[in-house]
């Protein structure tokens, strides 16, 4: 679903990521760790074609990320790490706008989205806290039921209920046969709910498998600095 061959992204002297190469399965739950800063977002926006890349290659859904952009947005559902949407919009006007820039009718599927995660449509985005407007993009990246959905930190400013809520969702999602990349400062959660991994540190690729083989959650300092290396 997911391929990159030595994919750069150079900002000159500020970090961006360096010769990433990547393997992610059809229908897996594939995490990918690493501190701030550490080309983890960088990544993620080249693969979807929002920013060029400086060398090497990348196709998602057997397509280029630069030339079939374009196809690879209408097939993914995409979460940005920061969900920002119009102040005065409601909630249901946002979900909706989401759906019919898609060309989908997704108002069933919105709606059970909604309920499950406790999200009122009626409000206003402004009057939303940080966690509400994160409900908000899950809704916007789930709604159209996409074969591939790229999640960027999808359960930070969530709380704990929210969080069941969401991965309830994934792994529904997973067993009608999705595949899901994701972003994560939690490693418990990598552990526990993703299949395969990788660890990026100071946007170079130090670690990938499956997470029984990477022990992410005992064992991540130990790859982060450097006492384990692959």
């Amino acid at each position: 679903m997911i391929k990159t061959t030595n994919l750069t992204k150079s900002y000159g002297r500020a970090r961006g990521i360096t010769d990433l190469t990547l393997h992610v399965p059809k229908g897996s739950c594939f995490g990918f760790i690493g501190p701030n800063g550490a080309g983890k977002s960088t990544t993620i926006r080249t693969l979807l074609g929002l920013i060029s890349p400086t060398a090497g290659s990348a196709r998602v859904l057997g397509q280029d990320c630069r030339r079939d952009r374009t196809a690879i947005l209408a097939q993914v559902g995409y979460m940005p790490s920061e969900a920002m949407f119009y102040p005065e919009m409601r909630v249901a006007e946002v979900i909706r706008l989401s759906a019919d820039l898609r060309r989908r009718d997704c108002r069933a599927e919105a709606a059970a989205l909604c309920r499950a995660l406790d999200l009122d449509p009626r409000k206003k985005i402004r009057e939303l806290s940080l966690g509400n407007r994160k409900k908000v993009s899950i809704v916007c990246a789930m709604q159209h039921r996409p074969a591939l959905y790229v999640l960027d930190e999808p359960t930070s400013g969530l709380d704990p209920l929210v969080q069941r809520a969401f991965w309830s969702l994934v792994e529904e999602r997973r067993r009608e046969g999705a595949t899901v990349f994701l972003s994560s400062h939690v490693l418990y959660e990598v552990q526990r709910f993703c299949d395969r991994a990788a660890i990026i540190r100071e946007g170079r690729l130090i670690a990938e498998g499956t997470t029984a083989e990477l022990d992410i959650e005992n064992r991540f300092f130990d790859y982060y600095e450097g006492r384990i290396t692959q």
